[in-house]
């Protein structure tokens, strides 16, 4: 379900940030973390993006594979400041998730609030558990779960 990674990549960009101050760039974006799971008939992803402006944030769909990406911006009124400390990565990030054929992509809805990004994909209905009705000669019709 979810993008493999690339161990020699992410030692790359650890070594981009730590000499050069920046997270990722447009054409090589750094991971955003996340959380998902399953919740009753619906899909769960949580993104971390603290420090993320909401206008900062873009979301697509394409063949089922959902792309996160979002850039953290210097504060404004930080340009004419001597920094003291700065370990708070700036930069773009990136996510792609792989769907599944049981999702009802059509239905997606997103949420931004404190930091975490909230994408909830609702479970298509024909992916849902459902009884069929069999009956055998004289027997009564009993039900099956599938």
């Amino acid at each position: 379900m979810l993008m493999r990674t690339d161990p020699f990549r992410q030692f790359e960009q650890l070594a981009h940030q730590v000499f050069n101050g920046v997270a990722g760039t447009w054409s090589r974006p750094t991971a955003i973390p996340i959380d998902a799971y399953r919740a009753a008939d619906e899909f769960v992803v949580a993104f971390d993006l603290p420090g993320v402006e909401p206008d900062a944030i873009e979301l697509h769909i394409e063949r089922n594979v959902l792309t996160v990406r979002a850039e953290r911006r210097p504060a404004a009124g930080t340009e004419s400041v001597e920094m003291q400390v700065s370990e708070r990565p700036l930069g773009v990030f990136s996510r792609q998730l792989f769907l599944g054929d049981a999702l009802a992509t059509d239905r997606i809805r997103a949420a931004f609030d404190a930091g975490v990004l909230t994408v909830r994909i609702p479970i298509a209905e024909r992916a849902k558990p459902s009884k069929i009705t069999i009956g055998s000669g004289q027997d009564a019709p009993r039900e099956l779960k599938t």
